[in-house]
């Protein structure tokens, strides 16, 4: 199967915005254009709705909903009210979540089974099926069926995860697993073996499912001066997904430097503690060159699809320009 070249948003920007965006990116060869489902930015599918008339070609879809935000009915609801106008096709994407609790969110007592019975309850919705859906968190009563429109096409599902229980369970039912916040090439195949248990399981081939291996992206021209925006970016969520990745050595002494720099605001601080290889592993930065050589690094690893995430360049429609001028090109054969 080819490898695919994706972008990912951020939900906080002007309806205007969102328009202007899409018809930047839709300059592009770009596969898939995905928003993210962070809290407290806007609920994800008002600017996918936005963004799908101007986009010809790329699936569209969000990385990745928590079924404790947005409850699966919803999630299918919305799903295949995008459909309508994505000409591109559409994904649905499922995590557990992040900073639930933070903004009042009650995590189900068992996340894993949560996202294993939300792909169930959107899977019965948008294909149509009636006589009702089982489980323990998420269940529907015999008579419901979806009463809109169904999506033509299957739609596809991504989980996003780190963890190896979670992995396992997209194995069995998912089409993608994304690793949300990495650009490390040695975390592919750890992941491709956390699948592989879940797809053992299914009866389903080894490989089934592609990992996707995204992060934050800064490119520009001036390298010195993106990279250290890429650190500043990266610093916000380091803490979090360093610890995730048992290939990556950090000290638990820089996690809590950089926790306290980031509390405190002192992003410039924060930025100086991440060394070079530590950013690497963590994000794109750079120029298009580094970029490529990154993105070529995760592809040979395995990894099916690459996302560029927020905010893409110093300015964000000129990182853009330069991802789709400079670095999808490089990249055609691993596209096919």
């Amino acid at each position: 199967m080819p490898a695919e070249i994706s972008i990912a948003f951020q939900t906080d920007k002007s309806a205007a915005q969102y328009v202007a965006l899409a018809k930047l990116v839709n300059e592009f060869d770009f596969d898939v254009v995905s928003v993210y489902c962070d809290l407290p930015y806007h609920p994800p599918y008002a600017p996918l709705m936005l963004m799908a008339p101007h986009l010809e070609r790329a699936r569209v879809g969000v990385a990745a909903n928590a079924p404790a935000r947005i409850h699966p009915v919803d999630i299918a609801a919305q799903t295949a009210l995008l459909a309508e106008v994505a000409r591109g096709g559409v994904y649905v994407g499922l995590a557990r979540g992040a900073w639930l609790g933070d903004h009042g969110v009650q995590e189900p007592p068992s996340p894993v089974l949560a996202v294993r019975e939300a792909v169930n309850v959107i899977r019965y919705l948008l294909e149509g099926r009636s006589g009702g859906c089982a489980g323990q968190v998420y269940a529907l009563a015999p008579h419901v069926r979806a009463p809109y429109p169904l999506p033509a096409a299957p739609v596809p599902v991504l989980i996003g995860t780190w963890g190896r229980r979670l992995a396992a369970v997209a194995g069995e039912i998912a089409d993608e697993v994304k690793v949300g916040g990495s650009a490390n090439p040695d975390f592919v195949p750890l992941m491709q073996s956390y699948i592989a248990g879940g797809e053992s399981r299914a009866g389903r081939p080894p490989g089934t499912v592609r990992v996707v291996m995204g992060a934050v992206c800064v490119a520009d021209d001036d390298r010195d001066r993106a990279r250290h925006a890429a650190k500043r970016a990266v610093a916000l969520y380091l803490p979090v997904v360093a610890p995730l990745d048992p290939t990556v050595t950090i000290e638990p002494e820089l996690i809590n430097r950089l926790t306290t720099a980031v509390q405190t605001n002192e992003m410039d601080t924060a930025a100086r503690l991440i060394s070079d290889d530590l950013l690497d592993r963590f994000a794109f930065a750079g120029r298009a060159e580094d970029i490529i050589r990154q993105a070529e690094r995760l592809l040979a690893a395995g990894a099916g699809r690459v996302e560029f995430g927020t905010p893409h360049g110093l300015d964000a429609a000129a990182g853009i320009r330069l991802l789709g001028e400079k670095v999808i090109p490089a990249l055609r054969s691993f596209r096919g």
